[in-house]
């Protein structure tokens, strides 16, 4: 008989202790609840014989050369280019998706490098294809799109190259720029392999007797713990074990940073920032704009803090107390099973049809969900494989930040799959500033389900933090990663070095700002300052921003969902089989967010405020009954 919500959360209340949270052994991990990569490649040997395929394509490329200049020359040089890509990004995704279910594999490291070869050969015998599409003018390639229906496809990709003209080099140049790629993604590879399977994390004791580890999935399974002492000495071993090798990780970050210093340059932009939005049409304001509104607006941060604060009952807000449940003696948590549910109940506003993919997404191992020994931490989803469905990692715990990032991920996955479905592969690929609003849409709807269907006064308290939480860790937390993101590289552009202890000061300083250290508001430990050596997103190259601003572009777009509004959802939809057929801003416009302007935060903090009153109300309600 099929539960109710509310009665499968009570079974979560009760069934707590059971669930498996820890780090296991893959063996250990029900076929189900595992990806299945054969529906990419049957076997490793059906990978590389593809893999081979497609690496002896490469060198005939060159072919086409000096033979782009009409209609039918551009689109079978394009089409032929644009096949061995699409193809390439495929072998690239399982053999990068088999190194992460156990990164200590170095068969699989090997793999992921023998396609990072492979593309820098692609871009090497490429290199002629852009310089010669420039020479050849705009107006005289808007002739051939207009002459030859099936260069419609590549009209996007066309026209952005113009828009970029300034940026682009000669194809001997371009081929120096694709041959240092070889080189490029070494920072993030030595980080991911040092901080994912060499990293000697320690083991602490906690108040039960119990001894854990306190690897990546371990902090972020026991930082949330009850007993503050507990959480202390998670906190305190995490972070010093981080603090020993801060020279180690500071060298790899320094080299991310001076990649995209080199690139920059190369490219002839004034700055880093400019060199990575320009790739989407991003005005740097919007970037700007994001840091200014979160520090005019820290003082509603800080009412957070101090609800939080007063919600404990302790004396003193500390760092190590941002991840506690603040309901006493209510933990939710929930099986992996109680979590689809909640989350295909969430997502029905959002049609039939999108809810029969999310069912598809759990019945057909799309999803990789457990912690295991050597995973990769995080959670992620990877939709570029075009002609196959899109995979998810999650490191599941069972609380209800679990739940919540399943819906994320979730929502990057529907996206990737609805664009994958109506666009060509030309412009399938939506881009990053807009990848983050379907999947924070989907926590949205989630949190808001919840709300509706839990009377409990617990447990819409736990749930209201919950989602106070959420802008806390999307909004301000990644605005205060941007802003961090943004001193070290102006850092670098100065000149100036950048070792594991300079970015501890500069990440120290940040935070304690934005945390309100120096008023009283939540202590931040000296130690904690190397928080930056535990983050991924600093070697993606601005990136964190995104969430952000994702995140104020889905608020305004749930609210409208939520309230019924008339073609909010056909709206929303549209929005997510767009893929990267237009620029993002422009999508978003369509959509009815318009990120250039203050409007979208604006409604992200009336909506954190709101969230405020009510649990404000609630406790009020409660005092006044025990007073009573």
């Amino acid at each position: 008989m099929k539960k109710t919500v509310e009665a499968m959360i009570m079974i979560a209340f009760l069934s707590a202790g059971m669930l498996q949270s820890q780090t296991r052994e893959r063996a250990a991990v029900p076929l189900r609840h595992t990806w299945n990569l054969q529906d990419l490649y049957v076997t490793d040997d059906d990978w590389r014989k593809e893999k081979e395929n497609y690496a002896a394509q490469i060198p005939a490329l060159s072919a086409f050369k000096g033979k782009l200049s009409t209609p039918a020359g551009l689109l079978q040089g394009l089409k032929t280019v644009s096949g061995i890509s699409k193809e390439l990004v495929r072998l690239a995704n399982y053999s990068s998706m088999k190194s992460d279910q156990d990164t200590r594999d170095a068969g699989y490291t090997a793999m992921r490098q023998e396609m990072s070869q492979i593309f820098t050969d692609l871009q090497t015998q490429t290199a002629f294809l852009e310089p010669e599409i420039l020479k050849l003018g705009r107006p005289a390639v808007e002739t051939m799109i207009h002459q030859e229906p099936g260069l419609r496809d590549y009209r996007m990709y066309l026209l952005d190259l113009f828009r970029r003209n300034e940026h682009k080099l000669s194809e001997k140049e371009e081929k120096l720029i694709a041959e240092a790629g070889l080189m490029a993604e070494s920072p993030y590879n030595i980080y991911s392999l040092f901080s994912n399977a060499e990293l000697p994390y320690p083991q602490v004791t906690l108040s039960d007797g119990s001894t854990v580890l306190v690897d990546q999935a371990g902090y972020q399974r026991y930082r949330a713990y009850a007993n503050r002492q507990d959480r202390e000495k998670v906190f305190q071993a995490f972070f010093a074990g981080l603090e020993k090798f801060q020279r180690s990780l500071g060298a790899a970050l320094n080299g991310q940073i001076k990649k995209d210093l080199f690139y920059s340059r190369a490219r002839n932009y004034p700055n880093t920032l400019a060199a990575s939005l320009d790739e989407n049409n991003i005005p740097e304001a919007v970037y700007l704009n994001l840091i200014k509104n979160v520090n005019d607006h820290l003082p509603t941060f800080h009412r957070y803090l101090a609800l939080r604060k007063k919600m404990l009952k302790v004396d003193q807000l500390k760092y190590s107390d941002l991840y506690v449940p603040v309901v006493p003696g209510l933990e939710l948590e929930y099986s992996i099973e109680q979590a689809q549910a909640m989350i295909q109940e969430a997502l029905k506003p959002l049609g039939k049809e999108y809810g029969k993919v999310i069912e598809r997404a759990f019945n057909e191992r799309w999803v990789d969900v457990y912690p295991t020994t050597g995973k990769r931490s995080g959670a992620y989803s990877n939709g570029d494989s075009y002609d196959v469905h899109p995979y998810i990692l999650m490191n599941y715990n069972g609380q209800y930040n679990d739940v919540s990032t399943l819906a994320h991920e979730l929502g990057h996955s529907m996206h990737s799959y609805l664009s994958n479905k109506t666009q060509p592969y030309p412009t399938a690929s939506y881009s990053i500033f807009v990848a983050e609003v379907a999947s924070t849409l989907n926590e949205a709807l989630l949190i808001d389900q919840q709300l509706k269907k839990i009377k409990d006064d617990q447990v819409r308290l736990s749930l209201l933090m919950n989602h106070l939480d959420g802008i806390k860790g999307t909004v301000f937390r990644q605005t205060q990663f941007a802003e961090f993101e943004w001193a070290i590289h102006q850092r670098a552009e100065r000149g100036e070095p950048l070792t594991g202890e300079v970015f501890s000061r500069i990440y120290g300083d940040i935070v304690r700002k934005y945390y309100g250290h120096d008023l009283g508001v939540c202590a931040v430990d000296d130690l904690y300052r190397v928080e930056w050596a535990f983050i991924p997103h600093f070697y993606y190259n601005y990136y964190v921003y995104q969430y952000s601003t994702s995140f104020t572009a889905s608020t305004a777009l749930a609210e409208k969902i939520i309230a019924g509004e008339k073609g909010a959802v056909d709206q929303c939809l549209a929005f997510l089989s767009a893929g990267g057929s237009e620029y993002p801003i422009d999508l978003l416009k369509k959509a009815g967010v318009d990120m250039t302007s203050a409007e979208p935060f604006q409604k992200t903090m009336a909506v954190m405020n709101r969230t405020m009153d009510e649990i404000e109300k609630i406790k009020e309600l409660q005092n006044a009954d025990l007073n009573s």
